[in-house]
């Protein structure tokens, strides 16, 4: 999936010294590192192409719950169009958002990034990966690339572990010692679906954050470790709807953020 000039992150590094350039007064310094930043933000937008877009909107960055609506447009010219007649109702993160590592670099406003185990959800733009499941075949009617859970399949949640942040299928033949703490077919309802959100994953940096997706929830008012859940029912008609030759995005963020960014990343 192509975006317009997408950002991607890079890992937090010290920044190196060169003797080579002249050193900027301090203000200067600052008004060039604001203007950089306000030309990213500017030039990371949804691309042409794109042409379904999953969004959720919380009341603040402390918020556990947000609504959700799906929109789309027939080309890119085409203005968008909500998808549902009402918004649907989301749980997240117990502690709230943070910002993810998804396709833009997010504004500096204070708000730290998502790290392991935070407990909230990651603020952003991101792709979607694969539709995950217990059952033998998706959802009826779902177009999405869809892999059934077996008993060898795992999700790397350990920054320590090679693979972070992805799916890995191991050898039945030779299940490592990890393997029983990593391991994705668990029995759990709240697991019938999951579909991958693709945040801190080209690359992966450890201690980011990982295994974040759209699933079931566990309860109208249970908030989840970081991921977005929803009713049954309603993701099920999302996934339903999920088209992969629209490449589809999903935006998470407070609503003041996302009226803030709205016009930048040309969102719905």
């Amino acid at each position: 999936m192509k975006m317009r000039q997408t950002m991607q992150y890079q890992n937090p590094s010290p920044p190196k010294k060169s003797s080579s350039l002249p050193r900027l007064p301090p203000v200067a310094a600052i008004a060039l590192a604001l203007v950089a930043q306000a030309f990213s933000i500017a030039h990371a937008q949804l691309g042409s192409e794109v042409r379904q877009v999953i969004v959720a909107q919380a009341a603040g960055w402390n918020s556990n719950t947000a609504t959700l609506q799906c929109f789309q447009r027939a080309s890119a010219r085409a203005p968008w169009q909500p998808v549902f007649p009402q918004g649907i109702p989301v749980l997240l993160g117990r502690s709230g958002l943070a910002w993810g590592r998804g396709a833009f670099t997010p504004p500096q406003n204070g708000i730290p990034p998502k790290v392991e185990k935070d407990w909230r959800a990651p603020a952003g733009v991101f792709q979607l990966g694969t539709l995950f499941g217990y059952a033998q075949r998706p959802p009826v009617g779902a177009r999405w690339p869809y892999h059934q859970v077996g008993p060898y399949d795992a999700y790397i949640d350990d920054p320590k572990l090679p693979h972070y942040n992805h799916h890995v299928r191991v050898d039945p033949r030779n299940i490592p010692p990890w393997f029983e703490k990593q391991k994705m077919r668990l029995g759990d309802a709240a697991y019938k679906w999951m579909l991958e959100i693709r945040h801190n994953q080209t690359p992966a940096a450890s201690g980011f954050g990982s295994a974040i997706f759209f699933h079931v929830r566990r309860g109208p008012t249970k908030p989840s470790a970081g991921c977005t859940t929803m009713a049954v029912e309603n993701l099920e008609a999302m996934i339903r709807w999920l088209d992969p030759a629209a490449s589809p995005y999903y935006v998470l963020l407070p609503r003041a953020d996302y009226a803030a960014l709205r016009a930048a990343w040309r969102l719905p």
